[in-house]
């Protein structure tokens, strides 16, 4: 298994979260797995101890500077060490709305919360990465093309801005032995909820500049952070891996 005997922090229990911690669940690491509300994140847990994974849980809103760090020490204390941390959380972007029409507020919401949930437990696992001189920090994140048809307000800029942070992160920790490797999907259909007005729409937008014909799944992003995360890519840092199914040609 690729993450045997590993401690994976894993912060969000929605989607992408859920599938994450699944899956890193399922390569043998024990999952720490931190979601602002209760039912969601012990939902999931239920699913990884349903199907034989090891997963602890605790209940705290990512933006919370004294949480996190508190929440990483105490991980830290009772596991032995943090191997791997990514950030999944919901950023509550607000899309649909012309940048021309949108409020500030609204604008800087996933910004705001995307750079500040990044920093924070990055921040919080690097301090015993740096100690143990070892340790896999994953961001999820991704610049593609703007978009003129789909309002996306500041999404796209969040995901800039955490990738900038990735590649700073990276050039700092390396020589603590610490590799920062981004995540980019260009956008996950299974995201996006059934009843969504203009759902076929907007799922073909995501599918049409794929050279696969279809975006990438949640397993497929599961799949390829637990290599990230796992010593068979001890070699990458600084590097964003490219699961846009050809979205996306760097």
């Amino acid at each position: 298994m690729l993450l045997e005997n590993k401690n994976a922090i894993v912060y969000g229990a929605g989607a992408i979260g859920r599938a994450v911690a699944l899956g890193f669940a399922g390569e043998g690491a024990t999952v720490h797995l931190a979601s602002r509300t209760a039912e969601p994140l012990e939902a999931v847990a239920d699913e990884i101890r349903a199907a034989g994974g090891a997963v602890e849980t605790a209940q705290l809103d990512a933006l919370d500077e004294t949480a996190v760090a508190e929440h990483a020490d105490a991980v830290a204390a009772r596991a032995g060490r943090i191997d791997v941390s990514i950030n999944l959380i919901s950023v509550g972007d607000i899309q649909g709305t012309p940048l021309a029409q949108m409020s500030v507020a609204d604008f800087e919401q996933p910004i705001h919360t995307a750079v500040r949930t990044t920093f924070l437990t990055a921040r919080a696992a690097a301090r015993h990465m740096i100690e143990q001189r070892s340790g896999v920090i994953l961001t999820f994140s991704g610049v593609g093309d703007p978009m003129q048809d789909y309002f996306i307000g500041g999404f796209q800029v969040s995901l800039a801005a955490v990738d900038m942070l990735r590649k700073q992160l990276a050039a700092e920790l390396g020589p603590h032995g610490i590799r920062v490797v981004g995540l980019k999907t260009g956008g996950i259909a299974e995201t996006i909820p059934e009843d969504f007005p203009g759902r076929d729409a907007l799922v073909e937008s995501l599918v049409q500049p794929t050279m696969l014909g279809r975006t990438a799944t949640f397993r497929d992003v599961a799949d390829v952070a637990a290599f990230a995360a796992s010593d068979r890519a001890a070699s990458i840092t600084g590097s964003e891996l490219n699961i846009t199914c050809g979205a996306i040609v760097d």
